[in-house]
């Protein structure tokens, strides 16, 4: 369990979701100490696309506005879900969604500055499954400017 004392100010905890399952742990445990702590709980989700025409003309990161709005609109959609979806239909009132234009490490470092806490869970959506901390996870341990909860998977259910 986390304590921090700010006399009288709000505490904020910011959790980062990609969708996988690991995240939506470290969502249900950040959820669980953000109640027990009387914060609010930043849900953070990291988006950005690549230019497909990088490297044939056009400028990296360029691309059309309606395909931006249009994965801007699915980032938003699926922090919603994940919200609803681990959290209920009517999740706790202090919950705040937000979405951030970036890598997922400089949306996460900024979004957790001034809070009391960051949380991640250990492996998201990237693409070395075998290693234990995902490159975002360790970026996070090692930059950010509060303490960091690294959510490792669930346990599987002993069916004994």
């Amino acid at each position: 369990m986390v304590t921090v004392d700010r006399s009288g100010t709000t505490r904020r905890i910011v959790v980062g979701v990609d969708g996988s399952e690991t995240s939506r742990h470290a969502l249900r445990w950040a959820a669980e100490e953000a109640l027990a702590h009387d914060a609010e709980l930043n849900v953070v989700h990291a988006w950005d696309s690549p230019s497909p025409g990088a490297g044939v003309g056009l400028s990296p990161g360029r691309r059309a506005p309606a395909a931006v709005e249009e994965q801007h609109g699915a980032a938003e959609q699926l922090v919603r879900d994940v919200v609803k979806e681990e959290l209920g239909g009517s999740p706790l009132s202090n919950v705040r969604p937000s979405i951030g234009r970036g890598s997922a490490a400089s949306v996460l470092l900024e979004a957790s500055k001034g809070a009391d806490l960051l949380v991640v869970g250990s492996r998201g959506l990237g693409g070395f499954a075998g290693l234990l901390l995902g490159s975002v996870s360790t970026k996070m341990a090692n930059h950010a400017g509060c303490p960091v909860v690294i959510v490792r998977p669930a346990a599987p259910q002993d069916e004994s």
